[in-house]
């Protein structure tokens, strides 16, 4: 069997586009993405009177005249991987002083987005025989896995074990250990490694198996992040770089060995480790730039064949 890997889309729409198309493109059976579909925030587009409008998208004011313009700024934002939301300065005040207000807001505008992405995954991959796996990772709101139950072609991977050929079974969890930033699905190390057993458990040989598990293995090089100052700023201007993948993911890859790691989460973690016969594989991720970092393997019964990292 032959799969596209990617991962860590933060919402970036050209990017889900491009993971979708992966298919056809590089004439794959198998498309599988590896977590983090959230993005990171709303971006509201604030309507000024006399047909002008505000915005701020990466600490760069514009203003905007007419809806022809609002919308090539709406799929600017979604490009880069934030919800776009036209209001007005009345709503913007009712949203700052009504608590949870805005946490609703952003969740509906997840919800709506992810909606359409699955929309699009059906009308794109219906027919074409192309299998396609998504695992939330621990950016993504828990919500987000009722709207990918909801597709007809795009399959919910978070803590199974998927038979994705007769020689292959795929072990998902997009669970991490603890980031500085408090997210949905992280818990310590301890704790992933007992989550992680439970669902290789299920598995009829992990030995030929496909381990998609979010984090990097601790110290494989595929976990190095820019080090953090208190206030989550880089140290020496982000020239720093520390280790910061998951001991239980390391754990899993050495007891059980299986064929193939597909990880992300640490977005500069672009490359490949080898741990014994086990092929651990981080694509990286630049989706704000609305570029996909991805990988192409081509998996025989008991072995790895070909691979590539790609990007596009």
């Amino acid at each position: 069997m032959k799969l596209f890997y990617a991962t860590d889309v933060h919402g970036s729409e050209i990017c889900w586009k491009k993971f979708i198309s992966g298919g056809k493109f590089y004439e794959v059976d198998t498309l599988i993405l590896g977590g983090d579909m959230t993005g990171k925030a709303i971006v509201p587009i604030i309507d000024q009177g006399n047909d002008k409008y505000k915005v701020t998208l990466l600490e760069q004011e514009s203003v905007l005249e007419g809806m022809e313009s609002v919308k090539e700024m709406e799929k600017m934002i979604q490009d880069r991987g934030y919800y776009p939301y036209v209001t007005d300065p009345d709503e913007v005040a009712e949203i700052s002083n009504t608590p949870g207000r805005s946490d609703e807001l952003f969740l509906e505008e997840v919800t709506k987005t992810l909606v359409r992405w699955m929309e699009y995954a059906d009308d794109k991959l219906a027919g074409t025989g192309i299998s396609c796996y998504v695992c939330p990772g621990n950016d993504d709101v828990f919500e987000v896995d009722d709207v990918i139950a909801q597709s007809k072609t795009v399959k919910h991977a978070e803590g199974q074990v998927l038979e994705l050929s007769e020689h292959h079974e795929m072990v998902s969890s997009g669970w991490s250990n603890p980031t500085p930033w408090d997210t949905h699905r992280e818990e310590p190390d301890e704790d992933l490694e007992v989550r992680l057993e439970a669902v290789i458990a299920k598995a009829k040989d992990p030995n030929t198996a496909i381990f998609n598990l979010h984090p990097p293995p601790y110290g494989s090089g595929l976990d190095e992040a820019p080090e953090l100052t208190e206030d989550l700023r880089p140290t020496h201007a982000g020239r720093a770089l520390v280790p910061v993948g998951s001991h239980a993911v390391l754990h899993v890859i050495e007891k059980y060995q299986p064929l193939l790691g597909l990880h992300g989460h640490i977005h500069e973690g672009k490359g490949t480790r080898k741990y014994k016969r086990t092929l651990c594989i981080n694509p990286g991720s630049m989706y704000e730039q609305g570029i996909l970092h991805g990988a192409v393997v081509d998996l025989k019964p008991k072995k790895v064949g070909t691979y590539i990292l790609t990007t596009g």
